[in-house]
């Protein structure tokens, strides 16, 4: 795998909420190697918590996939909303390691590459195999539907913001943890969309959770990722 660094900064304590730390956060910009022949390389944010260098065990791992707004070569857009947002802000602290891809313009985000994605940083990060998450926004939560139903032994827990997908797939994901996130009054991807998905899931014997904001329109992810049951819901998933 070819890691090219493009950008390292350093998080002080004080974007983590005053929180003093020997060894602070840091976050990469990075292009993967797929390995996927004739395929381009994949650009990436990957955030690193405090403390990843001196704790030798490995860590969770969260994967953000950003919306269709975010498309195309500018990997600063892909700090623009959801958790690496938060992390910059200082407002949130993750105590796992954050891979934020970038999308290019007009695609649709791949289970394929997705799963590629992750077995490249699997090799050269800490990652504990048994927590892999996967949360996203709009298109990036229709990704997050297709890449669970693609691959439902790989993910511990799916988070999809006003997301959509097939509902005739996702009878696989009956024993996934699911946190679903919508507005009630989204104009762009109606509440509907979303709602089947998770009715098939329960139909199918599983117990995903959906929380829907009422008057919201189709910004639903600055209110999830606020959240504040969020990160301890995710962080106690594990797959078996």
């Amino acid at each position: 795998m070819t890691r090219r660094p493009l950008l390292q900064a350093l998080l002080g304590a004080a974007a983590l909420g005053g929180c003093a730390s020997p060894e602070p956060a840091q976050r990469l910009a990075l292009s993967l190697d797929l390995g996927l022949s004739g395929e381009p390389s994949q650009p990436l944010w990957l955030d690193l918590p405090a403390g990843y260098a001196a704790q030798r065990e490995p860590w969770p791992l969260l994967v953000f996939l950003h919306g269709s707004g975010e498309r195309g070569t500018e990997l600063a857009k892909v700090r623009v909303h959801g958790p690496a947002k938060h992390i910059d802000q200082g407002t949130q602290r993750y105590p796992l390691i954050l891979a934020s891809p970038l999308l290019a313009a007009g695609q649709s985000w791949q289970p394929r590459r997705l799963q590629a994605m992750l077995r490249a940083l699997q090799r050269d990060w800490r990652i504990d195999a048994r927590r892999v998450y996967a949360t996203g926004l709009s298109r990036g939560g229709a990704g997050v539907w297709d890449w669970g139903c693609a691959h439902p032994d790989t993910l511990a827990a799916l988070v999809p913001v006003c997301g959509y997908g097939d509902a005739s797939k996702v009878a696989v994901l009956r024993e996934m943890p699911i946190r679903a996130y919508h507005g009630a009054a989204d104009s762009v991807v109606p509440l509907a969309r979303q709602q089947v998905l998770v009715d098939a899931v329960r139909a199918a014997g599983g117990r995903p959770e959906f929380i829907v904001y009422p008057g919201v329109d189709h910004n639903a992810w600055d209110p999830a990722y606020q959240d504040a049951a969020l990160l301890p819901w995710l962080l106690s998933q594990a797959r078996p």
